[in-house]
């Protein structure tokens, strides 16, 4: 490898979820040829997805009445601070927000939460002050308030596919530029529009998940995840294995400008998960069942194929790019691959392995 790596978070399943993983696990960050041996820092059900702010983590517990726990990141450890109802069943994705709040998508319950970090943030001081430190898991008094917890049902609504369309399911969350937060419905081939309002005193019960409008994708299309670039938002089609780019009109709502498919053939057992776009208009995607990283063109406002490459594993997952690099979470190989990336940014073959029991998300500290 020509050079170092950052050091990373990686989530996964674990048991409970028919995983091999142990929790959230960390892997420092070192100079090039050199991947030290991911440590267990945290120990908690199904952390499936992570988000980093400053240094704070936080971990979905992907499981029925999935939950949230936030962590201080600390001298390369994990500090609990706060637990928090996720406001439904197997919550796959969490968000900081601009406005304040965590966002929380729950696929099975088809349910959006938002938790004020300013609420949480409070009640575990409080906490800490009056009964010193609590080990994760130890008790409840880490438990942000319910009422504190903002949640939304998404509407009633099925796609063609009736195994995974049979009503609707949460998968992500995004802020726009206009500052309110998509949400992809994978279930009802729709994407979600809110605005989301903080109380400014950091009350509970006082934070507004107020839906906007409803944005409809192709039926059958199956949007999971979502990444913007020079204002148009590139959506990955679990269901159909195309990305697609949408633009917004004047009367405000998102209409496709184009699409491409990832693969040839029949899409079948393909199906699409993470999607980034770089700087330079390039789209990457990631392809499970047919396990490829794929990257497309946006740069001149259409959608051409670049590059198809192995993934370095079995079903990946979730992916992120650092300097000089891919790093493929492949939730099946029980590794994170290492993709080297050219001077076109494009990815070659995996050059190493992370070993870590199966990986869903890797983010780069």
């Amino acid at each position: 490898m020509s050079a170092g790596l950052p050091t990373l978070l990686i989530g996964s399943y674990t048991a409970t979820g028919g995983g091999n993983g142990t929790g959230i696990s960390l892997v420092d960050g070192g100079p090039a040829g050199v991947l030290p041996t991911p440590r267990t820092v945290a120990v908690l059900d199904d952390p499936s997805f992570l988000a980093v702010s400053g240094d704070r983590v936080y971990a979905v517990s992907e499981k029925n009445d999935g939950g949230v726990s936030a962590f201080r990141l600390q001298g390369g450890a994990l500090e609990h601070l706060w637990d928090a109802t996720a406001g439904g069943d197997a919550p796959c994705h969490v968000r900081v927000d601009p406005s304040g709040a965590l966002v929380v998508t729950n696929y099975v319950s088809g349910t959006v939460a938002a938790i004020p970090l300013a609420v949480a943030e409070s009640h575990a001081a409080s906490v800490t002050a009056s009964d010193g430190v609590v080990l994760h898991g130890e008790a409840d008094q880490r438990s942000v308030p319910a009422d504190a917890v903002t949640v939304v049902v998404l509407p009633d609504a099925t796609g063609p596919d009736e195994d995974r369309q049979d009503g609707p399911h949460a998968h992500q969350s995004v802020a726009t530029p206009d500052g309110t937060v998509l949400v992809a419905d994978l279930g009802g081939d729709a994407l979600h529009e809110f605005r989301i309002v903080v109380d400014t005193e950091g009350r509970a019960g006082d934070t507004v998940l107020e839906p906007l409008r409803v944005h409809h994708v192709e039926p059958g299309t199956g949007p999971r995840h979502m990444a913007w670039y020079d204002g148009d938002l590139f959506v990955a089609g679990e269901l159909d294995g195309r990305v697609h780019r949408l633009r917004r009109d004047d009367s405000g709502s998102f209409r496709t400008v184009t699409t491409a498919a990832t693969f040839d053939g029949e899409v079948g057992e393909s199906l699409l998960s993470h999607i980034e776009v770089d700087d330079a208009g390039r789209v990457y995607v990631a392809v499970r069942g047919r396990d490829l990283l794929v990257v497309l063109d946006a740069s001149d406002g259409g959608l051409t194929m670049s590059a198809s490459v192995p993934c370095g594993g079995t079903w990946p997952r979730h992916f992120a790019r650092v300097p000089g690099f891919v790093l493929v979470a492949n939730q099946m190989s029980d590794a994170v691959a290492v993709l080297p990336l050219d001077a076109d940014g494009l990815p070659g073959g995996a050059v190493a392995q992370i070993r870590v029991g199966t990986p869903t998300c890797v983010v780069p500290l």
